[in-house]
């Protein structure tokens, strides 16, 4: 019997959207919930690709660690997304490390029931390439800017981003909604702590955010906007 979860949820991800209500019942079949606290590794970078997980709730962060264990924090998932896709199409080692931030629940589907279950199905393969290109796509703009932007500019960008994916609207401007740390938005960047603190306090100072307790409020984003150009 398969897991009882919020489908809508699900097909807030492109690659889920394309299944009918038959083929995502199909799907379900295969899945397990899995259920992680705060802090729990998911997997670990170098693991085996042996699954896909979708968030049906909770939030996890993506990041990746060098072996003087720097950690670059890569993205923050919140329920709905899937990740783990790329290691278990081609059975490889994950390429990051998912870490839960807060009690987080998970559809896990084996890699080999979703490669039968994918081999059947061309137009969820078509989705899934576009899916893949996208993460293409994201990791390139990331390394560009890595490379070519400055610290005010990148931060700028990756306020807006966090902003689109996890911002509601209130009195006092877009509400981030998920807790970010200095240090977390400095893994983010691979920056010091103090450079992301120094160019925070002048994005307050112009009025463009206010920042307490690890919460975000953009107030002028076409003053971020402006400068992430």
């Amino acid at each position: 019997m398969s897991p009882a979860v919020d489908t809508a949820l699900l097909r807030r991800n492109s690659l889920f959207a394309v299944l009918n209500d038959a083929e995502m019942e199909a799907m379900l079949e295969l899945g397990k919930v899995r259920r992680a606290v705060a802090e729990e590794r998911i997997f670990t970078k170098g693991d085996p690709g042996d699954s896909l997980y979708a968030i049906l709730r909770g939030r996890v962060a993506v990041q990746t660690e060098s072996d003087e264990a720097k950690v670059m924090l890569l993205n923050i998932l919140d329920a709905g997304a899937l990740f783990g896709e790329i290691a278990m199409l081609d059975g490889g080692e994950r390429t990051a490390t998912v870490v839960a931030q807060e009690p987080t629940e998970l559809l896990r589907i084996d890699r080999r029931d979703f490669m039968q279950f994918l081999s059947q199905r061309a137009d969820l393969c078509i989705r899934l390439m576009a899916v893949l290109c996208e993460r293409v796509r994201w990791t390139s703009a990331i390394i560009e800017d890595t490379v070519f932007l400055n610290v005010p500019r990148r931060l700028a960008k990756r306020i807006l981003m966090l902003a689109q994916s996890y911002g509601r609207t209130t009195d006092t401007g877009t509400r981030i909604t998920a807790f970010v740390s200095q240090e977390d938005l400095a893994n983010m960047l691979g920056v010091s702590r103090e450079s992301v603190n120094k160019t925070l306090k002048s994005f307050q100072a112009a009025g463009a955010i206010t920042y307490r307790n690890g919460f975000i409020v953009v107030q002028d984003e076409s003053f971020l906007d402006q400068v992430a150009r």
